[in-house]
């Protein structure tokens, strides 16, 4: 099992390219593991913690401003700018409605575990997503209210509540399991940590297809269209997020650029009112596609402009 770990672990963004086709390929596959999303989403932020620095996690904690604005611009500015972008675009309304509230969503939670695997600010992109997603209820409904006019049936109070509570629960799993392994032991066995991210993020790839086959048997044209714009969105918005922070030096740009454009849409799944459009679901499921596949098409670019993972300046991947 070890030997396995390491091995995806080791090669995690083509694990990853082609484990996201498991879903689409076995229906059945994706149906069976619907159930396991919400656990998972604790295991992979249990990993990730354990994964990343802590003491640069702190360093980015202990410079707010920085922090403050880049949550501001993940959940305000990339919902204002892609509704300004999209307003006279001959769309589908299910279409614009979904980029809309995907650029409006917090960055994935797996976000850092990528980050880390493309040598970017793992603990930078810890922090911003945490921020962004313990937020998420303050911000989402009023917008998708005030640019969309929808309604979304959720109590901020709860989601808030619900959220903290894993976010907590996992901040206290991997402190246990840092200090019972501690720093040297971490060190050696980081490829196996990396390979259950790898398996974690392979469970919600699976998943989240559940259904996507059926549509897409029975309307290839919807679903090749709602495929199209996702890759054109989720690299528009990285663009767009690592322009606006190249202040910052390239690699935290890059890696604010990366949270903009992974976006964690199945948390509002959650939030949406019955009857909602199922054209907003597709397209928060067929939009996982880039999100698994652009990390090892983009990792010779990551590469070329920061050097290998393991020698970019400043890694967040130490254990200490």
């Amino acid at each position: 099992m070890s030997r396995v770990l390491a091995f995806l672990g080791g090669h995690a963004t083509w694990v990853l390219f082609l484990g996201v086709f498991l879903g689409l390929a076995l229906p059945g596959l994706a149906e069976l593991a619907r159930p396991l999303l919400a656990p998972a989403v604790a295991v992979l932020l249990t990993a990730t913690l354990v994964r990343v620095d802590w003491q640069v996690m702190m360093m980015h904690a202990r410079r707010p401003w920085v922090t403050g604005l880049v949550t501001v611009w993940l959940l305000l500015g990339c919902p204002l700018l892609m509704t300004a972008l999209l307003e006279f675009a001959p769309l589908p309304p299910s279409l614009f409605m979904a980029l809309v509230l995907m650029a409006a969503a917090p960055p994935i939670l797996s976000a850092a575990p990528i980050a880390l695997m493309l040598g970017l600010d793992g603990a930078l992109a810890v922090v911003v997503g945490l921020t962004a997603t313990l937020l998420t209820p303050l911000t989402v409904p009023p917008l998708a209210l005030a640019l969309l006019g929808l309604s979304l049936d959720i109590s901020v109070m709860d989601f808030m509540l619900r959220l903290a509570a894993i976010i907590a629960g996992s901040f206290l799993a991997a402190f246990a399991i840092r200090r019972v392994l501690g720093g040297e032991r971490l060190s050696r066995i980081a490829g196996h940590v990396d390979g259950l991210v790898v398996v974690v993020m392979l469970v919600f790839a699976v998943a989240i297809m559940d259904g996507v086959t059926e549509t897409l048997l029975r309307d290839p044209a919807t679903v090749g269209l709602w495929l199209l714009a996702a890759f054109v969105a989720n690299p528009a918005l990285q663009f767009l997020g690592t322009l606006a922070f190249c202040w910052l030096g390239r690699r935290a740009a890059l890696t604010v650029g990366l949270v903009s454009g992974n976006c964690n849409m199945g948390l509002l799944l959650a939030a949406f009112p019955p009857g909602t459009d199922f054209d907003i679901v597709l397209y928060f499921a067929v939009a996982q596609l880039p999100m698994y596949m652009l990390p090892a098409l983009l990792a010779p670019f990551y590469r070329r402009l920061l050097g290998p993972p393991e020698s970019a300046e400043s890694s967040s991947v130490k254990t200490g």
